[in-house]
């Protein structure tokens, strides 16, 4: 099983960070919140982005610490939990993991919130009309 990360999994476009936060759905367990998009399949099944407010972690090292952590779990399950799926539902989603506390949480407590709201997000992503052809890609 490939868990590599490439740069094209990242969502960097502008355009499509402000139509998630948008045009988006909110799930959240604490300490994480994942704002989500479903849009139909493109190149990449994910994208997703990652933010540790500095307002909530002060220290560069504190973000910096987090942000690899929930990269970290991230990667490690969203072969086996999202995209799957999204696969066979014919989706492609943008997901933007948010930290909400203001300490920095263990990884295996991360870990656990992030397979809690992939397993979410893929339920969504299930119970919602397969795309069609005729709509336009993003």
């Amino acid at each position: 099983m490939d868990y590599k990360l490439s740069k094209d999994e990242k969502l960097c476009s502008r355009t499509a960070v402000n139509r998630l936060f948008d045009e988006g759905r909110s799930l959240m367990a604490f300490p994480l919140r994942a704002a989500y998009r479903l849009r139909p399949r493109g190149e990449h099944p994910v994208q997703f982005l990652i933010s540790i407010p500095k307002k909530r972690i002060r220290k560069a090292v504190g973000r910096v610490a987090l942000r690899r952590r929930v990269r970290e779990a991230y990667r490690l399950n969203r072969r086996q939990l999202l995209v799957p799926v999204l696969e066979q539902q014919g989706w492609g989603v943008d997901i933007a993991f948010v930290y909400l506390d203001n300490t920095p949480a263990t990884y295996s407590v991360i870990n656990e919130k992030m397979v809690n709201l992939l397993n979410r997000i893929a339920q969504a992503a299930t119970e919602q009309q397969p795309p069609t052809e005729e709509t336009p890609q993003s």
